[in-house]
């Protein structure tokens, strides 16, 4: 049983009314709402509401004993003015489904079609859409919710599209997958002062610039492999707009990033060792703030098998591309939380605009794509 011409006719009409509709991180609530909504016509037997934040669940049980096969969507938009001109372009401005979020749930709720006309044989399958993806604390926040212990799954599973991927193509290998990374804020306070006097105040000039450089030798970046480490300064800030004043404070935001968890937790060690030591060395205080904290994503290798061989059955080759990614995704807090978990990039075309750019839109076509794959997974396991 597979997605009829009627399906794909709805599910694009629904995709489309999503993406005028796009919500950020933590905000999710009416696109939760549309999606319950759209779920009660297709009849699962449980649904959990709320999840994480916004998060929705939906159960598929076969009321048979067997294994929990969960496959994961992300209700999120971006904080980024969509600048297509389209029929359902965004209707909210400054906010936009600029990274696909909005195919990817309808994706699922093309399957929930299909688990509605044929349950599984054994088993549960859950179809969850995780709030909060963007900024890397949904999945956390979901495994952290005391319901998530109702659908812990044995097996999860995911897809991202992919520009730059042709279509009918795909990108998928075991092991690592996604880059660890965290956004850190380092404040640095001292003292302001007249700018005709600054020895008489506490600058944070000199021990930023210097800051700046040990970070780069740090963690310079290069070639992705096992001990690969990068330090990104994406946002800098020191005193006040004005030429009469040298400045008493400063912040520097940085996105550490490495192949593991492991070599994540070190990394940001050593940055705030370095912070540490050019504070004392200038007199100053210094503060630490951690941000988008995303855990490192490896796929496991029977879980890979499993959507290789739905990856075959569907008719879409593969090979393993550029996996794994420098780009962070927070879906690997499933496999460190028990679930054999992996995730394959499906490509959304050559040519096609990039991830998080402002012309973007999720590609139709792939909608039947991705609704067979997930398709052939769950019946691998649940029969």
């Amino acid at each position: 049983m597979t997605q009829n011409n009627a399906d794909t006719v709805e599910l694009t009409a629904f995709r489309r009314a999503l993406h005028q509709h796009p919500e950020i991180s933590g905000e999710e609530r009416e696109t939760a709402a549309r999606i319950v909504d759209a779920l009660r016509d297709w009849a699962p037997d449980q649904m959990l509401t709320g999840l994480g934040g916004h998060g929705v669940a939906a159960i598929y049980d076969s009321g048979n004993p067997g294994p929990t096969v969960m496959i994961r969507a992300e209700l999120d938009a971006l904080p980024i003015l969509e600048l297509n001109d389209l029929p359902h372009a965004s209707q909210t401005p400054g906010k936009g489904h600029l990274c696909g979020h909005d195919g990817h749930m309808t994706i699922l709720l093309g399957l929930a079609r299909i688990l509605s006309r044929r349950r599984p044989a054994m088993g549960r399958a859950v179809l969850l859409f995780q709030p909060a993806e963007e900024d890397g604390s949904g999945a956390a926040a979901v495994i952290a919710d005391a319901r998530y212990a109702q659908i812990a799954p044995d097996w999860a599973l995911a897809l991202h599209n992919m520009p730059g991927v042709k279509l009918g193509r795909a990108w998928l290998a075991e092991g690592a997958a996604n880059c660890a990374s965290l956004g850190l804020k380092i404040t640095l306070t001292g003292e302001t002062a007249h700018a005709s006097t600054p020895e008489t105040g506490r600058a944070p000039t000199s021990a930023l610039a210097r800051l700046i450089d040990r970070l780069h030798a740090l963690a310079p970046g290069g070639v992705l492999g096992p001990d690969f480490r990068l330090a990104t300064i994406t946002h800098l800030q020191m005193g006040a707009p004005a030429f009469g004043i040298a400045p008493g404070a400063a912040e520097l935001w940085v996105t550490p990033r490495t192949l593991t968890d492991e070599g994540l937790d070190v990394l940001l060690a050593e940055v705030k060792t370095c912070a540490q030591t050019e504070a004392d060395a200038a007199n100053l205080e210094v503060d630490f703030e951690i941000h988008d904290h995303f855990g490192a994503c490896v796929n496991h290798p029977e879980a890979t098998e499993i959507l290789a061989r739905a990856l075959d059955a569907s008719g879409i080759g593969f090979d393993a591309g550029d996996l794994p990614m420098r780009a962070s995704e927070d879906f690997g807090r499933f496999g460190t939380a028990g679930a054999k978990a992996a995730m394959l990039f499906l490509g959304a075309g050559k040519d096609h605009p990039a991830l998080h750019a402002q012309s973007y839109d999720f590609p139709d076509d792939l909608i039947p794509q991705g609704v067979a794959i997930f398709h052939h997974a769950v019946r691998q396991i649940l029969g």
